[in-house]
C-alpha cells in the first residue's frame, strides 16, 4: 500500500514532534519531512515530494500564508495539498488561506485523530486545481459583483459547489448547508449565514440591479427586494448550472 506522504511546517518542536509521531504510527502514512519556519518550509518542499502539507500560520521568517503565495508561484509545488493551523479563529485569516489554496483549517488546540481523518478525506478528493477565469462558480459570483475579499464570497463559492453536489440540499439550509460549509472552515454556521447575508447585502446595496438581473436571467422588477440567502444561493446555483451546461454542449 503507497503511503501518504506528509510535510510538517511549524516552529513549535514539540508540536510538530507529537503531530509526526501519531501520523508515523498510521498504517497508510509516513512523515517524511518537518520544517519549524517558512523559510526552510519552501526549501523542504522543492527537495521532498509530499502529498500533504500541514502549516502552521504562525512561523519566522515567513508566515503561512506567505508559504502558501510561495507554493502558488511555484508549478512543480501546486499540487501539494496544504491543511492550515492556527491558533487565532479570524475569519479573515481562514478566507485568506482558502483564497490562496488552503485545503482545509483547523483551529488549535485539535485532536490528532481529527486531523487524520481530515488527511484521508483530502486525499480521497480530487487533486486541487489552480482557480482560473472561466471557473463558472467565480465568474458568476464575481459577474454579480460580490467582493472577493469578504468571507461571504468564499463561503457563497462553497455553498454553490455543495448545492451542485447535492441539489436537494437547497432545502436544508440551516439544518446541512451552512454547517457543512462551518465544517470546512472550522467556523459557526451562524457566522457562515451572516456573512452570505452581509455578502448579499453589498451586492443590492452597491450593485447594479440592472447588471445582476441579466447575469440570473430574471427582471429587474422581481429583483427589486433583496432575496434571501436560500434565494440568492438558489439563482446562482441556476446560473452556474446552465452555463456550465452551454459549456458542454459547445464543446460538443
Amino acid at each position: 500500500m503507497e503511503k501518504i506522504q506528509i510535510a510538517i511546517a511549524d516552529d513549535n518542536r514539540q508540536l510538530a514532534e507529537m503531530i509526526q509521531t501519531y501520523l508515523n504510527a498510521r498504517p497508510n502514512m509516513d512523515v517524511v519531512a518537518v520544517a519549524h519556519n517558512g523559510r526552510e518550509c519552501i526549501e523542504m518542499l522543492k527537495k521532498q515530494q509530499v502529498d500533504i502539507l500541514i502549516l502552521d500560520n504562525i512561523m519566522p521568517f515567513l508566515d503561512g500564508i506567505g508559504v502558501l503565495d510561495a507554493i502558488k508561484g511555484e508549478k512543480d509545488l501546486e499540487q501539494v495539498r496544504v491543511i492550515m493551523l492556527s491558533a487565532f479563529g479570524q475569519e479573515d485569516l481562514m478566507s485568506q488561506a482558502a483564497k490562496n489554496g488552503a485545503s482545509y483549517f483547523i483551529m488549535k488546540p485539535f485532536e490528532l485523530e481529527r486531523l487524520a481523518l481530515q488527511i484521508e478525506h483530502i486525499m480521497e478528493q480530487q487533486p486541487p486545481v489552480q482557480e482560473v477565469k472561466d471557473d463558472p462558480i467565480t465568474a458568476v459570483i464575481k459577474e454579480v459583483g460580490i467582493p472577493a475579499h469578504i468571507n461571504g464570497y468564499i463561503y457563497m463559492k462553497e455553498a454553490v459547489s455543495l448545492v451542485l453536489e447535492d441539489p436537494n440540499i437547497i432545502y436544508k439550509v440551516t439544518k446541512s448547508l451552512y454547517p457543512g460549509i462551518a465544517a470546512k472552515f472550522d467556523t459557526a454556521s451562524t457566522r457562515v449565514e451572516r456573512s452570505i447575508r452581509h455578502a448579499i447585502e453589498l451586492v443590492w446595496n452597491r450593485g447594479d440591479v440592472k447588471k445582476i438581473a441579466q447575469t440570473f436571467g430574471y427582471s429587474e422588477e422581481h429583483l427589486k427586494n433583496r432575496p434571501s440567502n436560500s434565494e440568492f444561493i438558489a439563482m446562482l446555483y441556476d446560473t452556474v448550472k446552465k452555463n456550465m451546461e452551454q459549456e458542454k454542449q459547445d464543446a460538443e
